[in-house]
């Protein structure tokens, strides 16, 4: 009787294993990883959106959050199943590339030009082309993120409209660093910084920054998803990462990105066009 009942509690035990070691299993099955900006995970936009995926999947979304370069090399090094960035530029040379499926539009806002309250360098206004002209002109301390971000982009496209691509002022610095330390350093100098509005929205430390230059048709801010091609990468969650794009692009994920609100101004607009 020993015996036997050693065997039982050995095959009992043995069982359990394989229960939990198969639940397990199921449960990294429905896991993806995203990567994408520092402005969606700081503006507070996934700890919104993310809880309301997973309740109508089941599936977890694990986000690392970087500039857009460096998320579109993460997703190329195929070290994530979905990407979620603002570079339409980048965003579509990666699906030429052959490193993602479709991509897809999914929501805007728009970059703010912030800087000090009384504007020392006399940049007020809705022509960012025309404020940059004169920060460069003033030598006026501007924080740059540096970094290859989505909006590290838009801010040299923008010098470039201005002509002043190696003439940026002698206040001009780089900082390496995603949106929300850019913020810091800019409220801590007194510098001038641009931002995605959401971050900004979301920001505590503002110091004495306001927003000065707003309005211009040039500032629309295009957010875009897709999902990582396994044909590149076999290893990819292709059907949950796709289940992630359906979603967030449906009727229910876009009212989602509508509802995100922060003292009652909406931080992004849905547009999905499939």
């Amino acid at each position: 009787m020993m015996k036997r009942s050693s065997f039982f509690r050995r095959w009992h035990s043995t069982a359990l294993a394989l229960v939990l070691g198969c639940t397990s299993l199921a449960g990294q099955a429905q896991s993806i990883v995203m990567s994408s900006t520092t402005s969606t995970e700081q503006s507070g936009l996934f700890s919104h959106l993310l809880p309301a995926f997973k309740k109508a999947s089941g599936i977890d979304v694990k986000v690392v959050a970087l500039g857009t370069g460096q998320a579109l090399d993460m997703a190329r090094r195929g070290d994530a199943d979905v990407v979620f960035v603002h570079d339409q530029v980048a965003e579509e040379k990666f699906v030429a590339e052959g490193f993602g499926l479709k991509r897809l539009p999914v929501m805007y806002n728009d970059f703010v030009l912030i800087g000090p309250k009384a504007d020392p360098a006399a940049i007020k206004g809705k022509d960012i082309v025309a404020a940059l002209a004169r920060l460069a002109n003033a030598n006026a301390a501007f924080v740059s993120r540096g970094d290859k971000s989505g909006t590290h982009a838009a801010e040299l496209r923008f010098w470039k409209m201005a002509q002043l691509e190696a003439a940026k002022g002698a206040g001009y610095r780089e900082c390496g660093c995603g949106m929300g330390p850019a913020l810091n350093i800019a409220a801590s100098q007194g510098a001038y910084v641009l931002a995605d509005r959401g971050t900004w929205l979301n920001f505590k430390n503002r110091a004495d920054l306001a927003v000065l230059v707003e309005g211009d048709q040039r500032l629309f801010n295009q957010y875009g998803v897709m999902v990582v091609n396994p044909a590149k990468h076999p290893h990819v969650k292709q059907a949950e990462a796709q289940k992630f794009v359906d979603w967030v692009t449906s009727a229910a994920g876009q009212a989602s990105i509508a509802e995100y609100k922060i003292g009652g101004e909406q931080l992004f607009f849905p547009n999905a066009n499939k």
